[in-house]
């Protein structure tokens, strides 16, 4: 019995694990690069480096969130 148990619960770790590893590459923007990638290969472009990259997609972001200051 408490092998049947353990092999009912493994499985569920385990997927609650990939859950929560998607949920953070998501919500981080670790997913980006890889969509990135991905997009390039179905195009046939040369990727850009990955420093690259994050430097565009953090100015991106800071130009979407640019807030008028006064100093």
């Amino acid at each position: 019995m408490p092998d049947q148990d353990a092999a009912m619960v493994r499985p569920a770790v385990v997927r609650a694990w990939r859950g929560v590893r998607w949920y953070l590459r998501e919500w981080s923007g670790e997913a980006r690069w890889d969509d990135y990638l991905r997009e390039c290969e179905q195009h046939g472009h040369t990727p850009i480096s990955r420093r690259e990259f994050e430097r565009r997609r953090s100015a991106a972001l800071e130009q979407r969130t640019a807030v008028s200051r006064c100093c």
